[in-house]
């Protein structure tokens, strides 16, 4: 895993705020609460609140500053089936790359992952999630790629549906087996592990997500 600095730690800890509705949209976004928050100064918090404004996760609106943006349901579809085409390539060049010490990571974050999940805390669960998944793509070694899908990801309704306990249930099952089959050096098992557990989550979505556009 590649050196990380603090802003990368910042923009990092940012990042699985947002995602998990922590921060939700449309939150204000102060950056001398940000560093209080996270115990550094402000320099970090100011640049890597400027990278993940080039991404997505952050908005600035004149005389109204940074906040977490609005979501938009009608382009839910196509953000997910952009994510299901990069994050294949991504899951696959991790099954090539992956190494014991890389699993024996995962394994310890999927460990730690079970035990939120079995506590209910909806917002670590998702943080959490944020963290597996970007760890996993982190062995693919595709920069470019990997920024992409950060940005699909500012953008994904990910907790748009009603049933958040019932889907946190399907993950760890979901997490091992794409974690079996990168301990196998099985690329295209990885791949496959990864769509359908893309799939799985978008068909838990998709209702509400028409719901919501129909003004249900």
């Amino acid at each position: 895993m590649a050196f990380l600095t603090k802003l990368d730690h910042v923009a990092e800890r940012l990042r699985e705020r947002i995602i998990s509705g922590e921060y939700p949209r449309g939150h204000k976004l102060k950056q001398a609460d940000i560093a209080a928050e996270l115990g550094v100064s402000i320099t970090p918090v100011r640049e890597a609140l400027k990278a993940l404004e080039m991404e997505g996760f952050v908005v600035s609106e004149p005389h109204r500053g940074l906040s977490v943006p609005g979501i938009d349901p009608e382009r839910a579809r196509e953000i997910f089936e952009l994510r299901v085409v990069l994050e294949r390539m991504l899951a696959y060049k991790a099954g090539e790359r992956a190494t014991k010490e890389d699993v024996a990571a995962l394994r310890a974050m999927h460990k730690e992952f079970v035990s939120l999940v079995k506590a209910g805390d909806f917002y670590a669960i998702r943080a959490a999630n944020v963290r597996f998944h970007f760890r996993l793509y982190e062995i693919a070694d595709c920069q470019q790629t990997l920024q992409f899908v950060r940005v699909l990801w500012a953008k994904f309704p990910f907790n748009f549906h009603d049933d958040q306990a019932g889907r946190f249930k399907q993950l760890p099952h979901e997490h091992v087996e794409i974690i079996r089959r990168l301990e196998d050096h099985d690329a295209q098992g990885v791949a496959d592990a990864m769509v359908k557990h893309i799939e799985a989550g978008w068909t838990r979505l998709e209702k509400n997500v028409l719901r919501v556009n129909a003004g249900a």
